[in-house]
């Protein structure tokens, strides 16, 4: 599109009366409308014109006019400086003067002499107006409205009259500087309202800025033009937009706003828009390219990137312009930096707070904790709510009250749990405004829809939020007294939108990211610990206050068998979802191998192995216990892993010196020895990560003294808040912390056993019968002995018949429960079968133990698998211990051939 400079730039041409124009009765030439008129008119001004004092006859002469019809307006080309006329009364009092339509009015019928003479200032003006020889009256005032406008243009003194009546406010605002008087600016409102107070402070400074240009050195003269070049020194530029073509006419002001030079500029309205900045690039879009239901006057603040790298905030007001069809034609507007709006120390300092706060805001519900003090109490507000975003649903993050009652009973209707949650379609207001991505203000006594009817009867306030080039939310700002919106709240609303649209977005993600890495670091590490019939295991887990919340450590408690426990504890080298993956990797390996019941040593080094084959750049350490509830018996494997504590009964603590080896996943054939340490009842293990005893102010020794200190002076009777103190000064963690305790109590009851290694003999299942006999009856338990002699008859036969290599019966009495353990060395599991008729010749022995047992199963072992049922045993009274009877042999008599003492495997 053709752009050149004055055409487009909106510059008034010269006078040729400007400088020296003899009096003859012409008046200046009449500019073609220029891109400042759109300008002015903006500002609320229909007509400007620019007197200067005429040194040879005393008089004021009109040098300049502007505004969007000047070719209707007939403003007197001079006026007497001793006449009434509100441009003399200006120029020497050097007061503005203000005008609205009660003091423009003319009287109608006669007047008394008292009127007539009357001293005040409103007098002076009625006379003013009245009369045809002292200056601008009603011949002379503003044009009409587009149906009363005369076709064409009216010129000369006789043809005054015919000019429209007075039905717009008049101002007349001195031009002085240093304490000289150059002129007055004389401006005809385009609203029968008056000014506002906003409007008032702009047409003082365009006339400070037309008194600057007036200001010369002696001897030279006067600058040729005035109303357009004081503008641009304002920052103020305008522009006609073609929305179907993406053409746009922008003045030099605009362009010089932007920072793009008139001979770069292609007349594209996409280059403009490249300089803004992409959170504000939504609200942008929808002014530029208007629906239908947008043909109001608009108004935004955005921000544009200079070249120089700097960022500028600008406002921008338009309207739109409908063809015949109803369809956007035209969307004429004016930018001015926002410096052109005065604004207070103190709104600066607000947004300066506002900014600093929402910086330090990390999650959803701190950026609201932000908006509440920022808005509320400043404001007098009596709500506000926050809401984001999702998936075309509006869910409330914050209200401000809190109160459910505080608020309109369609939001209580839709509380799913603690905020409502509704759709967007449900709320017309706010998915117009999210749409369009502008600010609305509702006052006092406005027609709400019910749903936001509640929220502010004396004034609403609805701010979207902008964030990377959508809206991210609103916010609501109910009053329930008539609130007015003065234009420094516009300008507050207008910047807190997109400070906190910009921080919404970004506290989401950092919330997403949280709730993700939450999700994977619960579901890699154990949901709840084991009842232990012999101690209580606690375990505590804080994640890094830095960078993604999901890290390398973990723990674990493994039960192996009612009288055996695994404590395990290890990290993964490093702070990232790599590390969180590796770690629920290796807690599952060695999981699986203990489980399996192969020794401590076995365990981490099979881990170790299937570390290295992962061929991963981290490695991990771990540090392994196994532990007899029953006996006290702990072997401990260290795998590079910090030693563990010991709290014992008396208080003292210590750390175990256990021998360790090489960090998982270095070599696989690294070696892991055990140690071997006694436990008394009474005794507290503390199994910690480097993130609880080292940071970059703490060394490692002095780590450990403080938690061995921590673990003295804690209560051991509450393990939970003896972890929990342990935990000590959260907040200087810099990296994530796991913590295993385990307080040994010993076992209450100590279980009886026997045992019998089964010889493959064609009588074998005999000879365990007579075993199992034999001990029932030591144990004084013969009252389910057919019960247990049918469950041991079936379950040897099973393990003789499909397996190969030894086989071993245990039986264990504690309390009440008789257990009954056949093991053999075949990993396969026994399969019940699916079904059974009369013409089978087997497949009910398993059934049949089934129907005997309290319960029933099998478990891995390190040389195969065990099937163990247990059998409810009737209670019976206490009798006096037999010192032999663990041994399940009659007293005085050998073990038979076969029979083999100690534990279970």
């Amino acid at each position: 599109m053709h752009h050149d400079g004055r055409a487009l730039a909106g510059v008034s041409e010269p006078r040729e009366s400007r400088a020296g124009a003899d009096d003859n009765g012409s008046r200046p030439p009449l500019p073609k409308p220029a891109a400042s008129d759109r300008s002015l008119t903006f500002a609320g001004v229909a007509l400007a014109a620019v007197y200067v004092p005429d040194a040879a006859n005393g008089d004021l002469r009109l040098v300049e006019t502007a505004g969007r019809a000047t070719s209707q307006y007939l403003p007197p080309e001079r006026l007497p400086l001793s006449g009434d006329s509100p441009a003399a009364h200006a120029f020497r009092t050097g007061r503005p003067l203000w005008l609205d339509l009660a003091e423009l009015a003319p009287r109608s019928g006669g007047r008394d002499s008292e009127d007539r003479h009357s001293e005040d200032r409103h007098s002076e003006v009625r006379d003013f107006e009245v009369r045809d020889s002292s200056g601008w009256h009603p011949g002379g005032g503003p044009a009409p409205s587009s149906a009363q406008a005369p076709q064409t243009p009216v010129r000369g003194r006789a043809q005054q009259a015919q000019a429209p009546p007075t039905e717009a406010p008049l101002a007349a605002l001195p031009l002085g500087t240093e304490g000289r008087r150059l002129g007055c600016l004389v401006v005809v409102g385009a609203s029968p309202v008056g000014f506002e107070a906003e409007q008032r402070r702009f047409l003082e400074r365009y006339a400070d800025a037309i008194a600057g240009l007036l200001r010369t050195e002696d001897g030279r003269p006067a600058p040729s033009s005035l109303l357009s070049p004081a503008l641009l020194s304002l920052g103020v530029g305008s522009f006609v937009l073609m929305p179907e073509t993406g053409l746009i006419e922008a003045d030099e002001a605009l362009l010089d706003l932007v920072g793009i030079t008139p001979d770069d500029f292609d007349g594209k309205v996409d280059t403009l828009l490249a300089h803004a900045l992409p959170e504000d690039m939504h609200a942008l879009i929808s002014v530029l390219e208007p629906s239908t239901e947008a043909f109001g006057r608009r108004e935004l603040e955005f921000r544009v990137r200079r070249p120089t790298g700097g960022m500028r905030w600008l406002s921008l007001t338009c309207r739109v312009v409908a063809s015949t069809d109803d369809s956007p034609e035209q969307v004429l507007g004016v930018v001015a930096a926002t410096s052109v709006l005065r604004q207070s120390a103190d709104d600066v300092s607000r947004i300066q707070w506002l900014t600093a706060a929402l910086d330090d805001a990390t999650t959803v519900r701190d950026v609201g904790r932000v908006v509440v003090t920022a808005l509320r109490e400043p404001l007098g507000a009596d709500r506000v709510a926050l809401a984001e975003l999702r998936d075309d649903r509006l869910v409330v993050t914050v209200l401000d009250p809190p109160q459910p009652a505080a608020w309109p009973e369609s939001w209580r209707s839709e509380w799913r749990s603690e905020w409502p949650d509704a759709p967007v379609s449900a709320l017309p207001t706010l998915q117009l405004a999210l749409r369009d991505g502008r600010m609305n203000l509702w006052s006092a006594g406005t027609a709400l829809e019910p749903a936001l009817a509640g929220i502010g009867a004396g004034g609403l306030a609805v701010l979207p939020l902008p964030a990377k080039g959508r809206v991210a939310g609103v916010c609501l700002v109910g009053w329930d007294e008539p609130h007015d919106f003065v234009p420094e709240e516009r300008s507050l609303f207008t910047a807190t939108a997109a400070l906190v649209g910009q921080a919404l977005n970004r506290a989401h993600a950092h919330d997403a990211e949280q709730e993700l890495a939450t999700m994977l670091q619960r579901s890699l590490l154990p949901r709840r610990l084991p009842e232990l019939p012999g101690g209580t295991a606690v375990a505590r887990y804080l994640p890094a206050r830095r960078g993604l919340q999901v890290g390398g450590d973990w723990y674990d408690v493994i039960a192996l068998s009612e009288d055996r426990v695994a404590l395990v504890i290890g990290d993964v080298q490093g702070h990232s979802a790599g590390a969180a993956t590796i770690m629920g990797q290796m807690r599952t390996a060695v999981r699986a191998y203990a489980v399996e019941g192969h020794p401590p040593d076995v365990v981490v080094s099979r881990a170790n192995r299937l570390l290295v084959g992962m061929e991963t750049d981290l490695f991990a350490t771990c540090c392994y216990a196994e532990l007899d509830l029953e006996e006290g018996n702990t072997l401990f494997v260290r795998a590079g892993h910090l030693s563990p504590l010991i709290r014992h009964p008396d208080g003292r603590t210590e750390e175990v010196q256990v021998e360790g080896g090489l960090p998982l996943g270095i070599l696989a054939e690294a070696e892991f020895p055990m140690t071997t340490v006694a436990l008394t009842p009474g005794t507290v293990l503390a199994l910690v990560t480097d993130g609880l005893v080292e940071a970059a102010d703490l060394p490692l020794d002095e780590g450990m003294r403080r938690t061995r200190d921590a673990l003295a002076a804690a209560d051991p009777a509450d393990p939970g808040r003896m972890a929990d103190e342990l935990l000590g000064g959260v907040d200087r963690r810099e990296d994530d912390v796991a913590l295993l305790l385990l307080r040994y109590d010993g076992m209450k009851s100590r279980p009886i056993r026997a045992g019998w290694a089964v010889w493959r003999l064609p009588d074998a299942v005999m000879h365990a019968r007579r075993f199992t006999a034999r001990t029932l009856r030591k144990w004084r338990v013969e009252d389910v002995a057919d019960a247990v002699l049918l469950v041991v008859s079936e379950l040897v036969t099973n393990a003789l018949v499909h397996t190969q290599g030894p086989v071993r019966v245990d039986l264990m009495l504690r309390g009440d429960r008789l257990r009954v353990c056949v093991t053999d060395s075949s990993p396969r599991a026994p399969a019940k079968p699916v079904s059974v008729d009369w013409e089978s010749t087997g497949g009910r022995g398993l059934l049949l133990v089934e129907a005997m047992s309290e319960s029933f199963g099998s478990m891995p072992v390190a040389d195969g698998k065990q099937v163990w049922s247990e059998i409810v045993v009737p209670r019976r009274e206490p009798t006096p211990a037999d010192p032999e009877s663990g041994t399940g042999e009659e007293p005085g008599t050998g073990p038979e051939p076969g029979t083999e003492r100690g534990a279970a495997p």
